[in-house]
């Protein structure tokens, strides 16, 4: 249920009376304007409406044809109610001058890859994925030419976006919990900030009187797939194309809270959980440089062309030529060294919410949400296992997130909303061997072996958000403004390559042994120079070695160490909505942001690192410290205090024509087998 000015109504009292002695019910609505009846007979109601001491009645009856009839009541000035239907409440909607508006039944209906509902999003204009921005398993969007990172996704309007970690920070969700998607892109309102280019807000289901729910499983499997190109051919048959295993499955239930005997929310509080898995194996197809038998015999005919050196392979160097994988491929495109595989990357996601509303009075409402996401997989370097298994390095995030929205209508033309939200997210990559050191190759060779060398990268984000909106309507115009607080707290793991990392080919390096070639024109003396890559490799020559650990002055020692940043924004706007005309719409506004400089949490890294004379690690007010080091200093930028933006926005509606829902144009964008999906 909407106003005249297109703002949900919680907490109003909706009746539908039968005629003639006919069925009677009542609901009150939530604090998103909503409200289902279920079980209605078909047959001509009256309708009346009361909030606020008002009472609101429909000049026509309400026909009951079927038992899925979705209609949107709205309240006017005049005292009457109407019956609109969801396209035209989206016509009076005014977010933004652009992006898409999609139902639940739109988003559960239309063909989802992996039930990725994001993707639907690529349908609004100027949207594209970010290539730079995928991450927690669902793709970023750059709208409007602008970054991924510009974007704001939110969730039953929890903020869910963390500009500090890199953009938004925004999981999938079960399909068949989801109501709405509203996604809005151009000139945005005034109550919209800290991102340009749009703006995304999920609305997820909500509990009714009955109990209710579903259940779903999805299965793929390779065995309906074509042959890549580029896939390995087994010559035994019992591989046809690499593995591929995807298994969906999950539910949703929702209803009034009854604890017998404790509490009866039936008309009260009301809750929603969903539950979504994702299992998956991909086999990626690999193809690969690696030595051949002969060289790892040291037997050499490619450095000197038409001759052959016979090169005595060091016992280090055999373990890890022994470590490849045999060529398999020798019309491929290494030749005699391709060898060609698929490898497997799992990826595993265990998804849950739960959403609880409960009516605290007829001018109250509190909505409570909390979920968690557990990404697990995929593998970033498929590359690696296939050679070995340990070399992979693991992606998981354990995304949490809360929030709570309490609405109240202060009178009847003013309103209050507060909300509160927490996100915490641990994006990590874990590597799978912590002994072996990486080897390159910088003439590209054979392919890296295990080229992670013990590689950890991980940040750990918690973002807090606190938001005060208020609204006041008067006839055509509806004025709002609020203020938002946002802290950040990050901090990032990061040790590179602790295992040590050798180059094979860079540069100079000096034979420990003679090399004979068969014709006696290429032999090489001990102390000469070495020509290339695989006779530094077959002697066990690297050019170089490297090794990246933190240093004992660190303070955290010899670990893997820690940064911890924190920042604060600061925000506040003003904006009118006025509805000049039917067809015309105004809005302007203006909005302040003020983002703190990044700063320390824990002065780890921001301030240089002062020792005594007996090299005790002291302060600097100590007259005698000696300095060391200065790691990371604060940033050199000034604190920017100027974060004026006005926004202007003048819309003219079309006549609305009865031609063609945008429902039904999205759904003419897909067919499958001749027929179209309803």
């Amino acid at each position: 249920m909407i106003d005249d000015t297109g703002r949900p109504v919680a907490g109003a009292v909706v009746k539908v009376h039968g005629k003639r002695g006919g069925p009677e019910y009542a609901v009150s609505t939530l604090s998103d304007g909503k409200f289902v009846i279920q079980r209605m007979e078909a047959g001509s109601y009256e309708v009346t409406v009361r909030s606020a001491e008002k009472e609101w009645k429909a000049a026509v009856p309400l026909v009951i044809k079927d038992a899925g009839l979705d209609v949107l009541l709205q309240i006017v000035a005049s005292g009457e109610v109407l019956f609109k239907t969801s396209a035209q409440v989206a016509e009076m909607r005014l977010q933004a001058s652009g992006g898409e508006q999609l139902s639940s039944s739109e988003v559960s209906s239309l063909p989802l890859n992996a039930r990725d509902f994001s993707k639907l999003l690529l349908l609004a204009a100027g949207t594209m994925t970010d290539a730079n921005g995928a991450a927690n398993f669902t793709q970023q969007f750059a709208v409007n030419g602008q970054r991924g990172v510009t974007t704001v996704f939110a969730t039953d309007g929890f903020d869910t976006t963390d500009p500090e970690m890199g953009g938004a920070t925004f999981s999938n969700f079960n399909v068949d919990a989801i109501q709405e998607v509203q996604s809005n892109s151009g000139v945005m309102a005034a109550e919209i900030g800290h991102g340009a280019a749009s703006y995304t807000n999920v609305i997820t289901k909500f509990g009714v009187t009955q109990i209710h729910g579903s259940m779903f499983e999805f299965l793929r499997n390779a065995s309906l797939d074509a042959r890549n190109y580029f896939d390995y051919r087994d010559p035994t048959g019992r591989h046809r194309i690499p593995p591929f295993i995807r298994n969906e499955f999950g539910f949703t239930n929702g209803g009034s809270v009854v604890l017998p005997g404790i509490y009866n929310g039936k008309d009260r509080t009301f809750y929603f959980g969903e539950y979504q898995g994702f299992r998956q194996v991909l086999g990626t197809t690999q193809v690969l440089p690696v030595p051949t038998e002969a060289e790892r015999q040291g037997i050499d005919t490619t450095t000197f062309p038409g001759d052959t050196l016979a090169v005595p392979v060091s016992a280090e160097a055999a373990g890890v030529l022994n470590g490849y994988p045999m060529p398999n491929e020798p019309n491929g495109p290494f030749g005699e060294r391709t060898y060609a595989a698929s490898s497997k990357v799992v990826t595993r996601t265990d998804q849950f919410s739960i959403r609880v509303d409960h009516r605290i009075s007829d001018k109250a409402s509190l909505t409570t949400r909390f979920s968690l996401n557990q990404v697990s997989g995929p593998l970033t370097n498929p590359d690696q296992t296939v050679i070995n298994p340990t070399f992979g390095v693991l992606f998981f995030d354990h995304q949490r997130n809360f929030g709570a929205h309490y609405t109240r209508t202060i009178s009847a033309r003013m309103a209050s909303d507060t909300s509160v939200s927490y996100i915490r997210s641990t994006p990590f990559f874990s590597p799978g061997n912590h002994t072996q050191p990486g080897i390159t190759f910088a003439d590209g060779l054979y392919q890296p072996y295990n080229q992670p060398a013990g590689s950890i990268f991980g940040s750990y984000s918690n973002l807090y958000q606190l938001k005060q909106d208020f609204s006041w309507s008067h006839g055509a115009q509806v004025f709002k403004w609020g203020t938002e607080i946002r802290v950040n707290r990050d901090s990032t793991i990061f040790g590179v390559n602790p295992n040590g990392l050798y180059e094979f080919g860079g540069g100079t390096a000096f034979s420990p042994v003679n090399i004979t070639s068969a014709s006696g024109t290429h032999d090489i003396h001990a102390g000469d120079p070495l020509p290339d890559a695989l006779t530094g490799l077959l002697t066990g020559t690297p050019y170089s070695y490297n090794i990246m650990v933190p240093a004992d002055i660190t303070p955290v020692g010899g670990k893997f160490n820690e940064a911890g940043v924190r920042r604060e924004a600061y925000n506040f706007y003003f904006q009118d909505v006025w509805k000049a005309t039917p067809k015309l719409t105004v809005s302007y506004g203006l909005r302040y942001e003020v983002n703190s400089r990044i700063h320390e949490a824990t002065k780890r890294t921001s301030l240089p690192v002062f020792f005594d004379a007996n090299s005790n690690p002291t302060g600097y007010w100590n007259r005698n410290a000696i300095q060391k080091i200065l790691i990371n200093p604060q940033p050199p930028y000034d604190q920017d205090w100027k974060g004026f933006g006005p926004r202007l926005a003048v819309i003219m509606r079309r006549k609305n024509t009865p031609s063609c829902t945008r429902g039904e144009r999205l759904r003419r964008l897909f067919r499958i087998c001749g027929r179209t999906i309803h």
